[in-house]
């Protein structure tokens, strides 16, 4: 190799990689495709993790009945809730059955009967218990599993405050 040919090899412009045109149109159009994809697919995964990711407050109180109206025989009573689910807020009709302990203390069973989720009512039989229409599960007064049922009522947290009964949250129940 003379002289003459290799300073032509070391002094030659440096040979660009142009871009073809088929290149240039699969990065336009994958980069505009990711582009809208993101587009749509970044409030949907928003949508779904802000409500986790807001604070949860805890158990509120409601006011249900005063103490004074509350007997040793249990009675239905009625209150509505506020509640949120994800962005939706609304008010919810929930039921307690309210009662003394030979003791005078204040407690509230839920009337969600744990075998199958029906509805329990206080004495529909005479027989001074709780009773569930579906299966014939039965409940003691202080909610505690008689038959078909493997576990007892739940309670409600109960705190009292200038003599009315407030209901919080449902707690296993602490009395069965």
């Amino acid at each position: 190799m003379s002289n003459h040919e290799h300073q032509d090899s070391k002094h030659q412009p440096a040979q660009r990689n142009e871009m073809s045109r088929r290149q240039f149109l699969s990065y336009t159009l994958g980069g505009t495709t990711a582009f809208m994809v993101g587009g749509a697919v970044l409030p949907m995964v928003r949508f779904a993790v802000d409500p986790l990711l807001a604070k949860g407050g805890g158990a509120t109180l409601v006011k249900v009945i005063e103490e004074s109206k509350v007997t040793e025989e249990p009675q239905e009573v009625k209150f509505k809730v506020s509640q949120v689910d994800g962005w939706y807020k609304s008010e919810t009709e929930k039921v307690a059955w309210i009662s003394k302990d030979a003791s005078g203390k204040v407690f509230a069973l839920s009337p969600v009967c744990k075998h199958l989720g029906c509805t329990v009512f206080w004495n529909t039989h005479g027989r001074n218990e709780y009773d569930c229409p579906c299966h014939d599960a039965r409940y003691s007064k202080d909610g505690k599993n008689i038959t078909v049922a493997n576990s007892p009522l739940d309670e409600y947290e109960v705190d009292i405050q200038d003599g009315v009964v407030y209901l919080g949250g449902i707690i296993p129940n602490t009395r069965a």
